[in-house]
């Protein structure tokens, strides 16, 4: 999803005290008390080889494949630590 400069520009235009907040709900204290830090992890850059057809699918899902392919690598790795 992108946002046309000009309608960003609108959006930066509008005053906070034009914007409704009445759906979002209140941080209380439970949420800070379970509330977790999470620092970036930096990236690198690296060549790996992947099976065509793999690709070929992560490619299909569209822009942003690369970090598709991150997630699912991340989410594996956390799936499978406690092995």
């Amino acid at each position: 999803m992108s946002i046309s400069p000009n309608r960003l520009k609108d959006l930066q235009n509008i005053p906070d005290t034009a914007i409704d907040t009445s759906d979002i709900p209140e941080l209380d204290r439970q949420f800070w008390e379970t509330a977790k830090m999470v620092k970036p992890v930096s990236q690198e850059a690296t060549l790996i080889q992947l099976d065509q057809d793999i690709l070929d699918w992560f490619k299909s899902k569209g822009k942003g494949y690369q970090s598709l392919i991150n997630s699912a690598l991340r989410s594996y790795i956390e799936h499978n630590s406690s092995l």
